[in-house]
């Protein structure tokens, strides 16, 4: 496994410059096995390497992969222009290493997110070919209907696409419909939903693949690392 200088580790995990990581070191921020450490040239193996910055256990990794359960009136960029930013949910470090959102919740849609520093796993997530079913629940204002079921499942045509859209759909109470895209236009499932003609008030996304929020147990702006098992459902579905 790698091994690389205190202060390089550090940079890579998104506590700052080497000179800012050599400052945190110097003053005796950091410990590894409960133990001071502060010669930032100390060469460390990475593999399994837990450490403690200003009292905070991390764990190294290469990259980072998280699931977020967004709350509304947060925007899903990195600059964001009308409401908070996604990253300010995050603690600091993770916007240093360039963590972002795979792919986008409108602000005022709840729900699963996934943010990682991997440019190869966002891209596996995001592509169109690669068909990552994404489940949501939408509340619309009136009783959902048999019709409107099938309108959704027949198919809807938006102005931005040349082929008919088509959803799974079912209905799970009174005004929700549980909505399964493998698309991700532009406000897709509250356009699909005024065309099937309806009208979205809420909405909801709870899997992405096979892996729930309920799964993840997070409350409305709790967020947690993914483990392997975990990132295996994200391709999962069926």
């Amino acid at each position: 496994m790698p091994r690389m200088t205190l202060d390089r580790m550090l940079q890579s995990q998104g506590f700052g410059s080497r000179k800012t990581c050599r400052g945190l070191i110097e003053a005796g921020a950091v410990k590894i096995d409960g133990e001071i450490i502060a010669d930032w040239r100390i060469e460390i193996d990475t593999d399994g390497l837990e450490f403690e910055v200003d009292g905070q256990r991390w764990a190294y990794r290469e990259h980072v992969y998280l699931a977020l359960n967004k709350p509304a009136g947060v925007e899903c960029s990195r600059r964001p222009s009308h409401h908070r930013g996604v990253l300010a949910l995050l603690p600091d470090n993770f916007t240093l290493r360039n963590v972002q959102p795979v792919g986008r919740l409108d602000h005022d849609t709840t729900g699963l997110l996934l943010l990682s520093d991997d440019g190869a796993f966002i891209h596996a997530l995001t592509h169109p070919k690669r068909h990552v079913p994404k489940t949501y629940v939408a509340t619309i204002h009136e009783a959902a209907t048999p019709e409107l079921i099938a309108k959704l499942q027949a198919g809807v045509r938006l102005v931005d696409a040349p082929d008919l859209l088509r959803a799974k759909a079912r209905q799970v109470s009174e005004c929700e419909i549980e909505i399964v895209l493998e698309q991700g236009k532009y406000h897709q499932v509250k356009r699909m939903l005024a065309a099937a003609g309806s009208h979205c008030v809420a909405l909801r996304r709870i899997a992405i693949g096979g892996l729930t929020l309920e799964s993840l147990d997070l409350a409305e702006g709790e967020w947690c690392h993914l483990d392997d098992k975990q990132l295996e459902k994200l391709v999962q579905h069926g």
